[in-house]
């Protein structure tokens, strides 16, 4: 089995068991045949890969919406702006842009494409133009639970010890195991390049914000929603909300789907 293959199996498998979750309650919830804006693009963040988004893809499908799901692979900004456009030009309409963690800075860059219609930041980074993700991080408390391992050729892991603690303490120990396993490195030089573009100076902005996250300073991830000027949604759950909390973010994507194109009518 290819690293690729063991990493998509495993966020499967993780994800498995929180789909009946991500169902909408009944009919009522599909979209209308008339809503202009029915696209989704979903965005991974680090140390992990897009099947972590089953649960909200179920929800959202059953709801009507044609949803993709981008693979970055996590070598630099650019080659994960890349893969998202790749992903945006396949659209047939106006799409909502969301990204996890490390998504919400591919999606502040990549998101300024012409089809998308707004963003939906998922307890996610959103630096602006001429600012790199690091520098999101100084004056706010360092996130001590989440630790960083990295390799002699600079990609970070995500500490064994620290990973369930860190990133998803609100998976049961069997999924997290898998997830820790299987997790994808990143390129840590990633997180020092300044953006080009910040789409959410001109794109309307929802953030889902988890409450236990302990990847990021609560403060921070405030901070960087209501810059933004985001319509922001708290849910209490771990990093690993866009897996343990599907509902909550697909229920988010929709609100952000049909404010705009209430606005488009």
């Amino acid at each position: 089995m290819t690293r690729k293959t063991a990493t998509t199996v495993a966020a499967i498998a993780a994800a498995a068991s929180l789909s009946a979750a991500a169902l909408p309650a009944n009919a009522a919830d599909t979209i209308p045949q008339d809503q202009s804006v029915r696209n989704v693009v979903l965005v991974h963040g680090a140390f992990a890969d897009g099947s972590g988004w089953k649960g909200v893809y179920d929800n959202l499908t059953k709801r009507g919406y044609r949803v993709t799901i981008v693979q970055n692979p996590l070598t630099s900004l650019e080659d994960d702006v890349a893969a998202t456009k790749r992903a945006l030009e396949r659209q047939d309409g106006p799409v909502i842009l969301v990204g996890h963690s490390w998504g919400g800075t591919v999606i502040t860059e990549a998101g300024i494409d012409a089809k998308v219609a707004g963003l939906v930041y998922v307890s996610a980074l959103s630096p602006g133009a001429g600012e790199t993700t690091a520098q999101q991080y100084q004056g706010f408390a360092p996130a001590s639970a989440f630790v960083i391992e990295t390799t002699k050729d600079g990609f970070g892991y995500v500490s064994p010890e620290k990973f369930k603690t860190g990133f998803a303490h609100d998976v049961s120990d069997a999924d997290v195991a898998f997830m820790r396993d299987a997790q994808v490195s990143i390129n840590m030089s990633a997180f020092g390049t300044k953006l080009e573009n910040a789409a959410w100076r001109a794109k309307p902005s929802w953030a889902v914000i988890a409450t236990e996250d302990k990847a990021f300073d609560q403060a921070m991830l405030i901070h960087m929603a209501e810059r933004i000027k985001a319509k922001i949604t708290k849910v209490s759950a771990s990093h690993a909300l866009f897996m343990t909390q599907p509902k909550v973010v697909a229920d988010t994507i929709d609100q952000a789907a049909k404010a705009v194109s209430a606005k488009k009518q």
